[in-house]
């Protein structure tokens, strides 16, 4: 039975290590990804409760991400857990429908003291993601790494946020918390997609981007 250095040696033109090209014997390195296409395509931002749900959908027209649409889904305080979840379910539902976004943004669960809590909110949150069509990507971020890409603090107050977004998406008026928290999670990604776009026209990987599939 052969040594396995002599098996491993064999697999180069000869089996004298002073000969050994380590150019010869490496791999081709891939071709870098394509640019990812941003204009057009339109991100919905979630930012999923299980009493109240809010949604932002912004779009990427010229070179900017403008706002698009915004509210909040709010079920009735009174009904049961299972019915909140289904409404949920059924008026996110129209509104991909209505919006169409190319891709989906959502809250990741934070995890406090009162794990009840928790748990409706995970429970909502899949309600949520359920609603999101086979075949549409969906990408998830930290509260902390939302609020670091828009206001440049992972420890920044909803106004601080809010505030960002009225004046990132040149919004006027109050913007109630849940729809203000949905589109900055919109912001968030989008802010994300872009460096994807110029890792990828450089041929490297972004660190840190904060995209799931």
């Amino acid at each position: 039975m052969a040594c396995a250095t002599c098996i491993r040696m064999a697999r180069y033109p000869t089996r004298s290590w002073r000969a050994f090209d380590p150019q010869r014997a490496a791999p081709a390195a891939p071709a870098p990804p394509a640019p990812v296409a941003l204009e057009g395509l339109r991100v919905l931002g979630l930012d999923p409760g299980s009493r109240t749900t809010g949604f932002g959908v912004i779009e990427s027209r010229g070179g900017q991400w403008l706002h698009v649409a915004h509210g909040c889904i709010v079920v009735p305080p009174a009904a049961t857990l299972a019915v909140r979840l289904r409404l949920i379910f059924e008026r996110l539902g129209e509104l991909v429908a209505l919006h169409r976004p190319g891709e989906v943004a959502i809250e990741r669960v934070f995890v406090n003291r009162n794990v009840d809590s928790a748990l409706k909110l995970g429970q909502a949150r899949g309600a949520a993601l359920c609603a999101v069509p086979h075949g549409l990507a969906v990408f998830e971020y930290a509260p902390r790494a939302i609020k670091l890409a828009l206001v440049g603090s992972g420890a920044a107050e909803k106004r601080q946020v809010a505030h960002m977004v009225r004046a990132l998406l040149a919004l006027e008026g109050r913007l109630a918390a849940d729809a203000a928290d949905a589109l900055a999670v919109a912001l968030c990604h989008a802010h994300s997609r872009q460096l994807v776009r110029l890792a990828a026209a450089h041929g490297a990987a972004p660190i840190g981007s904060g995209f799931t599939r």
